[in-house]
């Protein structure tokens, strides 16, 4: 049996002149950085790039690129003697498929093929077969390597160093390492904030933002394939060691450059070596990397290398001139004979709205934030806009409404009150405009993106599946502390497997865990409501808890950390009670995952964002950090709600939130609370006496230690 592909050993021809071909050009590679050796390590990194990645491009792929090449005239003006030179100069190279009718007799006839050639077919078929299995071989064990990683990313904790990337935690005992290409993570691990001075971390960061900006993992990942593609020859893990020491050295000579002292970075390269291993991949580029020995020598030395001068410049230009003209120029003679191509024509402008589109927005407190638009049009035409905040958590936003229209990019965002609106340029690259929110407006300028400078969005982070429903979750573990004396912050939020709490008093504990207002909270001491703590906790089950989870994990907190025993009981106050105003609701029925958790926040005061939340979550709001006594729901609506509610708040309110309200003035923009709540929401808020649950505390003590 004959397997087609294998009756003929033109595809071993072809190899094998690819390979001596990358093999010459690697030799040249490395007398190129001998010439180099005292010029800047980036520089040689670049040569040993593109020996690398010559054995991913064959000098075939140049060739068929210089035939396609644009001619003004046709093959008949070409000088013989030229095409002759460059034939005799460019033969090695065509060793890159059979000819045309190779294997048909010069009479027409099949030629025939020898009952002996039959015999010693096998060997072609031995070869791939030894070339498949090493290439598998080394697939599977880049990508358990990549899972590897790929696993400690998803276990990691977020973390903040105010750095140009983002950086997880990780209890994985690997070096700090930029992982991912797209959308690169600076990846820490445990123990590192404490094994490494400020100053060391600071310039550990550098190094790895170095790498980033290099897109050192984009080559490392090109080389890999290089490596599983011709795992048997000895050059490609030549190659790798090389790209291995001139990165660092290029990534130690930037920070060498910066600030940063060298006795600094060499101790915290040091640090960094005694206590974690190196990351198992070579696209993950960490900070040991190299001859260690040597390395440091070259750091305590502050050695770095010189620019390239005049002449430095030239002989890299007569490189890439030889390595890159010799093939295309062979294919430019061959089609010149052929054939007269047609005149190229002007690329297109870009005048449509879809792409990526990103800019910077200049906050009035000297901040600042990255904004990404990803604008695409659904199946009926229609335009869409996905908005990424990078330094927010890059969580996607939809707007609500999108339009471009006479060069005028309009689009809104109910849920943060935000919309913008800019006039395109007349090349299509750019948009001028302003970004209103909170009633106020900033400049922004978006540019259109492209692969190369298209800002990397990080990966949100792992979607928890929810806690089984019939689960009454517990704490497994908990920390808490009291809030810093200046902290100014007071939120509550799930994250991962942990609990956070920040600037909360006890007080506003059992407000959120038993669903009441302050005054349902009966016979308490007076530090209940000014003592404030900062709380995180994980619970005993897995999986993301509802919100009633979540009360039960808060009451069985307060009982085991503060003691806490109450008992119900009732009591007529004065109330206000909600309910559907006669013209009927104008909400809209949330759209979000019916499970998830709730979004209520203020921004500015005044202004409340409500997003998948019921009817008690917002009256429970209301109760806890705006009114001054209990809200109780008559409204008898079911499921969730999306809408904002604008209003101007008086010195009665926010007491719950320790905000003290200015008196509203006659020029203030919107109406009092309960009309707008009637105007905008079509509910109706009104305040009568009813009997009302109480929490009625029997026993609370300060919180036991962690």
């Amino acid at each position: 049996m004959i397997i087609p592909g294998f009756e003929s050993t033109w595809w071993l021809d072809a190899l094998v002149s690819h390979l001596w071909q990358s093999t010459v050009f690697t030799f040249a590679a490395w007398l190129l950085t001998l010439v180099l050796r005292r010029n800047q390590a980036g520089i040689r990194y670049g040569v040993w790039t593109a020996a690398s990645l010559k054995f991913l491009l064959p000098f075939s792929l140049l060739i068929s690129l210089g035939a396609h090449l644009p001619w003004l005239g046709d093959g008949r003006t070409q000088q013989p003697a030229f095409s002759s030179f460059m034939e005799n100069f460019a033969e090695p190279l065509l060793m890159s498929a059979p000819a045309a009718g190779a294997h048909i007799a010069s009479n027409g006839a099949a030629a025939a093929t020898p009952a002996s050639a039959h015999g010693e077919a096998w060997w072609p078929l031995v070869l791939a077969a030894i070339w498949i299995s090493g290439t598998l071989f080394l697939a599977l064990r880049w990508l358990a390597q990549w899972w590897q990683m790929r696993r400690a990313i998803r276990a990691a904790l977020p973390m903040n160093l105010n750095a140009k990337i983002p950086l997880l935690l990780t209890r994985a005992r690997v070096e700090p390492g930029v992982f991912g290409i797209l959308r690169p993570v600076l990846l820490l691990p445990e123990g590192v904030l404490e094994r490494l001075t400020p100053s060391q971390l600071d310039a550990i960061v550098a190094h790895e933002l170095c790498h980033m900006r290099r897109r050192d993992n984009l080559t490392a990942a090109l080389h890999m394939v290089a490596e599983t593609l011709f795992w048997f020859h000895p050059a490609v893990w030549w190659i790798r060691a090389r790209l291995i020491e001139e990165r660092e050295r290029a990534c130690d000579e930037a920070v060498l450059n910066s600030s940063h002292a060298a006795l600094v970075y060499a101790e915290g390269i040091l640090n960094v070596c005694k206590y974690y291993v190196e990351a198992p991949l070579m696209c993950v580029s960490g900070v040991t990397g190299s001859d260690l020995k040597d390395r440091i020598t070259r750091i305590m030395a502050e050695q770095v290398g010189r620019k390239l001068n005049l002449t430095g410049k030239l002989l890299l230009l007569a490189a890439v001139m030889l390595a890159v003209g010799i093939p295309l120029s062979f294919g430019f003679v061959h089609a010149a004979k052929a054939q007269t191509a047609a005149p190229a024509q002007a690329p297109a402008s870009k005048t449509g709205i879809e792409g990526t589109w990103q800019g910077t927005l200049h906050l009035p407190n000297g901040g600042s934030l990255r904004i990404v638009n990803k604008v695409t049009r659904d199946p009926s035409g229609a335009l869409k806009v996905q908005d990424y905040s990078i330094d927010q958590g890059a969580q996607p936003m939809q707007a609500t409404s999108a339009s471009f229209d006479g060069g005028v990019f309009k689009y809104a965002i109910q849920f943060i009150d935000g919309e913008y609106e800019g006039k395109m340029s007349s090349d299509g690259n750019s948009i001028t405009g302003t970004w209103k929110q909170g009633g106020g407006s900033l400049p922004l300028v978006l540019e259109r993106a492209t692969p190369a400078t298209e800002w990397a969005i990080p990966e949100p982070p792992p979607k928890i599946p929810p806690m089984a429903a019939d689960v009454q979750p517990g704490i497994e573990v908990a920390t808490i502390k009291p809030s810093k004396p200046d902290e100014q912050r007071r939120f509550i939020t799930f994250r991962g497997r942990e609990l956070t709490i920040v600037g909360f008093t006890l007080n506003d504990i059992i407000k959120f865990a038993y669903g009441v207002q302050e005054k349902q909270i009966v016979n308490g001491p007076d530090w209940l409501g000014t003592d404030r703590f900062d709380i995180n906790a994980q619970p005993d089950q897995p999986g993301m808890p509802n919100r009633d989870q979540l009360k039960s994990m808060l009451q069985k907190l307060l009982a085991d950390r503060f003691q806490f025993k109450l008992h119900i009981d009732k009591k007529e106050m004065s109330a206000y009670v909600l309910t559907v105003s006669k013209d009927g609701t104008k909400m809209t029925k949330s759209s979000a995952d019916p499970k998830g958790l709730p979004g209520l926040f203020f921004g500015p005061i005044g202004t409340l964002h409500v997003r998948n939340a019921t009817m008690a979550d917002f009256t429970g709001l209301m109760q806890s950090a705006v009114l001054d006594r209990p809200v109780v729901d008559q409204t008898g609506l079911d499921g969730k709600w999306d809408f904002i509610l604008k209003w101007t708040p008086d010195e009665s309110q926010f007491a719950g939130l320790g905000i003290k309200v200015p008196p509203p003035t006659d020029a203030a923009d919107e109406p009092p609370l309960f009309t707008a709540i009637q105007e905008q929401l079509g509910l109706k808020l009104e305040a009568e006496k009813t009997q009302v649950p109480v929490l009625m505390i029997d026993h609370v003590d300060h919180p036991s230690p962690n």
